[in-house]
């Protein structure tokens, strides 16, 4: 294999590997007998299904689930006779690192005095994705009121669509900008505004 052809491989397990991390994110635990043909669905969707057959793709999805057991970053639950997969915090952070990449908030010479507050609520079922999200705002630097309200001090509109996109949850996420938030001193001080 040439350089050009190592990297369209590199690339397309790093693929299978986002798609498998982010169904069963998606799901929260789902069964082992159902990951493969949804991920597979998943692949198809955004990354088509010109080059593979169709027992290629099942094998790069098989090999990309024992991959990410080996990394653990999905573990196996027998439940009865039925095994299912979920994330582990790993694996939570992998796929993080996989839609975000390094992203980060440019933070202007001034601030403008103004609160951007993210509101969500994202149903039971999609506690996995819940806790990605709130991962990411953890991560970006926003500071958490309530487990679905948090807070940052800099215009991050932009990102937090791209997030609400990633994620899938555009409808269930809010982004407010506010001019005043009750008894916010200690806000101030975290982020070191005056």
């Amino acid at each position: 294999m040439n350089n050009k052809n190592d990297k369209k491989e590199i690339i397309k397990k790093i693929s299978v590997k986002k798609v498998v991390l982010a169904t069963v994110a998606t799901v929260g635990l789902i069964g082992v007998a159902v990951l493969a043909p949804n991920a597979l669905q998943v692949y198809r969707q955004f990354y088509g299904k010109k080059k593979y057959k169709k027992s290629d793709e099942e094998r790069n999805i098989n090999k990309a689930i024992n991959s990410l057991s080996n990394r653990n970053l999905i573990e196996f639950e027998k439940k009865g006779d039925l095994t299912f997969v979920k994330l582990t915090d790993k694996g939570e952070k992998e796929l993080l690192k996989y839609e975000l990449g390094d992203l980060k908030i440019k933070k202007p010479k001034k601030w403008d005095k103004k609160w951007r507050v993210i509101i969500f609520d994202i149903k039971e079922k999609r506690r996995g994705t819940r806790g990605l999200l709130r991962k990411a705002l953890n991560r970006l630097g926003f500071v958490k009121l309530q487990n679905s309200v948090w807070v940052f001090p800099y215009d991050c509109e932009e990102l937090i669509i791209m997030l609400k996109s990633n994620l899938f949850i555009g409808k269930d996420v809010l982004y407010l900008t506010v001019e005043k938030i009750e008894n916010d001193k200690w806000l101030k001080e975290v982020f070191g505004l005056n």
